[in-house]
């Protein structure tokens, strides 16, 4: 099942996309809910950030390729989930600017597989953790280098308004275990990797976040980003691809 959330005109609902067409849904997102009996072209519709999380979670340094590029910063492969939190400020939808902020040297792409958490979850095993996924998303950690190495904190490294894309929209009944994933900037492939290459995977995050905190529905948890990443530029577009989801594409422009 493919669920969006859109923007047709004034109204603003989720939706279950079928082909070109999205049928608005009765009933919350994350609870009982049918699908509408009439279709609406999706080419009248606007596509919006997925959901509006409550929390963000993100791991850093979650694949072995992309360890030599952290080094400086946590100096190898972690020992156990490193998760850091982004403001639900950050989030745009597919189509929306990336904003390169004034007085920032370099902000790189990051794109991963993002979980959408659909029911309640609290101190879970790896092996209960995938029951309460409800689906999964494309996402772009977008990061201020420059800040990210000088500042104590990540903040506004990874916190900046527009720096946490999501969509298109979210696919249910996925295995994330095995998924190929591709960033591409200005129709170049920078990224490529496998889902089965992370070091720790999507029932282990749920499960070591959920030990200290209540991930709640619509929360999302970024699962981190393959190989070497790089800089942004103003004119850019970037695409993050996920096998059987689709592809978030974003223009990036520099703050006014």
């Amino acid at each position: 099942m493919i669920y969006a959330r859109v923007r047709l005109g004034r109204r603003l609902f989720f939706a279950l996309v079928e082909g070109d067409s999205v049928r608005p849904l009765r009933g919350p997102l994350f609870g009982r809910h049918t699908p509408a009996s009439f279709a609406i072209p999706l080419s009248q519709v606007q596509l919006l950030a997925p959901v509006r999380p409550g929390k963000i979670l993100a791991a850093a340094v979650n694949y072995q390729s992309h360890v030599q590029q952290t080094r400086s910063l946590l100096g190898s492969a972690p020992a156990r989930p490193e998760l850091f939190l982004k403001p639900a400020s950050a989030v745009v939808g597919p189509g929306e600017p990336i904003i390169l902020p004034k007085g920032e040297e370099r902000v790189d792409y990051e794109g991963e597989l993002v979980a959408i958490i659909g029911r309640p979850c609290r101190r879970v095993t790896p092996a209960e953790a995938l029951a309460y996924v409800f689906g999964y998303t494309c996402g772009n950690d977008v990061s201020a280098r420059t800040w990210q190495r000088g500042d104590l904190q990540w903040w506004r490294a990874k916190g900046a308004d527009t720096f946490a894309p999501l969509g298109p929209w979210i696919v249910t009944g996925l295995d994330p275990r095995r998924l190929l994933l591709r960033t591409r900037l200005n129709g170049q492939v920078v990224q490529e990797a496998s889902t089965a290459d992370l070091i720790y995977g999507v029932a282990e995050l749920v499960s070591f976040a959920s030990q200290v905190m209540t991930l709640e529905p619509g929360d999302a948890i970024f699962t981190g980003t393959p190989g070497v990443t790089g800089p942004l530029r103003a004119g850019d577009v970037v695409e993050v691809e996920i096998e059987g989801i689709g592809v978030l594409r974003n223009p990036v422009i520099a703050e006014e």
